[in-house]
């Protein structure tokens, strides 16, 4: 059964940083493109970052630039989203999704429509 988790969400104060961690079951998330969405009550699902399926292409949005990274863990693989500088504004619901016919793709995109496995999501809250 293919399945994504994610994990790492917790409470943190304005400008602390956590790191999400994203695997996969029932297939190997190295070959695949990642994503990392967003989803506040009332508002419109965020996509916030991506990673290519040979790590060539990683892609922000303008809203966590400079802030949060992703790459890949090899040694668990696992994609990680470490976040840096943490704003209040970040709280939220944070998933992690993978497309199933990424397979060596070299690009990625924050919009959520090719991304087929989602996880259940890890809570964020960034408290002033």
């Amino acid at each position: 059964q293919v399945q994504v988790v994610e994990s790492g969400g917790g409470s943190v104060q304005s400008g602390g940083s956590l790191r999400l961690s994203c695997e996969a079951s029932g297939f190997l998330l190295d070959y695949y493109v990642v994503g990392w969405f967003r989803q506040v009550p009332g508002k419109e699902r965020e996509g916030l970052a991506c990673i290519s399926s040979n790590d060539g292409i990683r892609y922000y949005a303008d809203s966590v630039k400079d802030r949060f990274t992703v790459f890949r863990d090899y040694t668990k693989t696992t994609v990680v989203l470490q976040m840096d500088a943490l704003k209040p504004e970040d709280t939220g619901t944070y998933y992690c999704a993978a497309d199933s016919m990424s397979y060596f793709a070299p690009q990625c995109t924050i919009n959520a429509e090719p991304y087929d496995y989602w996880g259940q999501g890890t809570q964020v809250t960034v408290s002033s």
